[in-house]
Parts: C-alpha cells; structure tokens; sequence
C-alpha cells in the first residue's frame, strides 16, 4: 500500500508509473488526494473540539472551587454541544479514514524506474539466457516418466484428493525431500537463518502482505475458523514483523523456510496446467529479506545471483526475464522470474521469482525501522522462490532422461542417496 505522504509529494510520478501497467490511476488519486484534505480538515476542526471541551472542564472546575456555581450551567450546556459535535466528528472522520483506506488498497505498488513498459508476458525483457542442450532422443514429458518409473501417481491423487494433488512414490518422494533440504541447505550457507512457520495464516497476515482482499479468490479458506492455508512462505515469514519497530543496527534481516504451498488456481485449464505444471498443493522453499531502503536494489541483485547459481549447479537449462509493468504482481516494484527450459514439453516453466516491494507491505504491515533521534521508516520488503519444487522436478526427470533410466543432478546425489531413477 502507498503512502499518504508519498501520495501527496508524488503524484504525477506515480500515475506515470502506474501507466506501465496498463491502468490510469489518475482518478483514485485525485480521490485520495481530495479524501486526504477532507481528513485533515475534520482533524483539526475535532482538535479544536476537544481543546474547547478541555478548557470548559477547566473553567467549571474553578468555578466550583471559587463558588461561582451560577455560571456553571450555561458552561455545562455548552460542553454538552460540544460533546455532541465531537463524537460526529469522531464518526465522520473514521468514515473517511475507511473509505480513504478502501481507495488506497486498489491501488497496485509503482513500477520501478527499469520496469519495461508492456501488457503481457510477451513484453517482459530477457536479461539472461543458458544453452539450450540438443535433443539426442525422444523426450517423454513428466508425466509419462512419472508413470513408467512408479514415482509420481496422478490418478492416486485425484482419488485420495483431486485433481492438482499428486503422491510422490519411491524415489519420487525421495527427491522431493532432497532437493527441500538442498535448497535449505544453500540458503543457509548464504547467509539465511531457517524459520519454520504455521501453514495457515489468519486475516491480517494475508493482508499484511496484500494477498487480501486481491488474491482471496485463490486461497483456500477455512471459513469456521476464519483461517487460510497460505498460497507462499513469504506470508507467513515476513509476518513475523508485522507491527514490528526494528532497530537498523538488526537489519538486513535474512530468512529461509519450507512449506507445502495451496493455492486453488481458478479458471487454470488447458496444457499449463498439465502434469507438475499446475498444481493446487505443492512444495516451496522461499526466501525472505527485510532491508533498508537505500540497500533493498543491492539485496536484490544478491537474490537474484544466489537463485541463479542454484539452477547452474542443478545443471539445468534457464532464463532470467524482467517483469514488464502489464505482467507484474500488484504488490511488486520490481520482479525477476526464473524459467528452466522443458525438454519433454519444448517450452519454459517459471520456478521463480525475486521481488523487491520496497515499502509497499511494510505500510499494510506495519514495519519500521528506528533510525534513531526519534525518526523512523518504513522497512523494505523483499522475497523469492528458491526454489519452487514441482517444475524444477519435471525439468529433472525431463531433462537428465535416458532411454531406460533418469540421471540425478551430481550435486543432489548426497541428499537422495542415489545416481539414477530405473
């Protein structure tokens, strides 16, 4: 969420940066900005108010000490007026700080100043790219590979649960569980401190991190408790400072964890939702960092690097693309997505993305950072997938298959116990 303030000091620049995405923002701003006028205005007018009540409670209170009981009435009839104009005021005011919340919640965070302009994906600028191997067989998608090996059972899911819920057999399930501790292992290593967190979150965290009210309709939600089954780990971690005033010296912040991820991906059909591609339950591990502002480009570009080398060392085929304004997420300011390359599918499959939100969540989180001399900040926020699990295992099984057998990634070895999949 934006700023007041920033609003205020910022307004042609934001409606022009808004305008990479595609949306004219000019209007609500105008709202907001007028909304903003009203507020203050009845601020001080309740201000006012309240300094009158205040000197009249004074004055009747000499009075009784002096004797002069004979003027308090009229005194008393006037703090009564008063006490009645100051709680509609009270109304009024909490009517326009709602509706000026409403407004401001509709509006997405502004790109930053090297987001390309664009409507969709195809817009989106390629910044890196790997070799793509030549093909020297006939590669079977995932899910065919899934069946043959006895690894990934689609059908068990759909029975057990449905459609998008798949069990992981065998060496299956062992490569899920050591590429989780791989990816924990190497976020550690960076510099992240592991956190294991509830998988469920209520209102204000989904909020806190704009999952709500824009992404309600693809969560899951457990109506009689009022709870959500969280669609990322970056929710509920970079919850944890939800109404939080940290002290710089604390910052940066690093924070790694895995969680099964839900998300209910309405209106998904077609060949994107194939096999592992689409899924309504699946693994993730996230990282989450909490910044200065003048640092949060810098850690950035760390993420990115650090996301980067782990798909070199998975030695698969990739791409680094920068999210142009028509394609980006409505918290984000700047997004980099990663993409391994299909064998099996001939296409890219996003197993990433890094996004720099600089302070638009810590303004619904309520997130500060005390610089000291009685100043503060809003903490920028940061996160990334590192990585998403079901595509990276598609494009492993996909990508080191043979004709009777999938090699496993040399880096993986130690964690799954074996070379191959038979």
């Amino acid at each position: 969420m934006l700023g007041l303030r920033y609003i205020q000091e910022n307004k042609k620049s934001i409606i022009n940066g808004i305008k990479k995405r595609g949306i004219d923002s000019s209007k609500i701003i105008e709202k907001i900005i007028d909304l903003d006028k009203k507020r203050k205005e009845k601020q001080t007018e309740l201000d006012n108010h309240l300094a009158n009540s205040n000197k009249i409670a004074k004055e009747i209170g000499t009075l009784f000490k002096t004797g002069e009981t004979e003027k308090v009435s009229s005194l008393k009839e006037k703090s009564i007026n008063l006490k009645s104009l100051t709680k509609t005021l009270q109304e009024q005011l909490i009517e326009i700080e709602k509706s000026l919340l409403d407004l401001r919640i509709q509006l997405p965070n502004v790109p930053y100043e090297i987001v390309p302009k664009g409507n969709s994906e195809k817009d989106n600028e390629e910044i890196f790219k790997s070799e793509i191997p030549k093909q020297n067989i006939d590669y079977l998608p995932h899910w065919e590979l899934g069946k043959k090996h006895d690894i990934i059972d689609f059908e068990l899911g759909n029975k057990i649960s449905g459609a998008g819920f798949p069990v992981y057999k065998d060496k299956g399930a062992k490569l899920q569980r050591g590429l989780i501790n791989y990816f924990l292992d190497k976020n550690i290593l960076a510099g992240y401190k592991e956190v294991q967190v509830p998988i469920l979150i209520n209102e204000a965290s989904g909020y806190g991190t704009g999952q709500l009210p824009d992404k309600e309709g693809q969560m899951y939600q457990i109506g009689k408790d009022d709870l959500y089954l969280i669609p990322t780990a970056e929710v509920p971690i970079t919850n944890i400072y939800r109404d939080s005033l940290l002290d710089f010296k604390e910052l940066p912040i690093a924070l790694t964890g895995y969680t099964p991820c839900f998300r209910r991906e309405a209106g998904s059909y077609g060949s994107d939702v194939r096999g592992l591609n689409r899924l309504h339950q699946f693994d993730k591990v996230e990282i989450v960092r909490i910044e200065e502002p003048s640092k949060s480009y810098e850690a950035l570009d760390e993420m990115v690097e650090h996301v980067k080398n782990l798909l070199l060392e998975l030695e698969l085929p990739f791409r680094i693309v920068r999210l142009c304004g028509g394609d980006l997420g409505f918290t984000s300011a700047l997004t980099y997505d990663f993409e391994v390359y299909s064998m099996g599918q001939n296409k890219w499959l996003e197993v990433s993305s890094v996004s720099n939100f600089e302070s638009f969540q810590s303004n619904r989180l309520n997130l500060k950072i005390d610089l000291g001399d009685k100043k503060k900040n809003y903490a920028h926020t940061l996160n990334g997938s590192s990585l998403a699990l079901p595509r990276i295992v598609a494009c492993i099984l996909e990508n080191f298959q043979e004709k009777d057998h999938i090699n496993i990634p040399e880096k993986l070895h130690k964690y799954t116990g074996f070379k191959q999949i038979k």
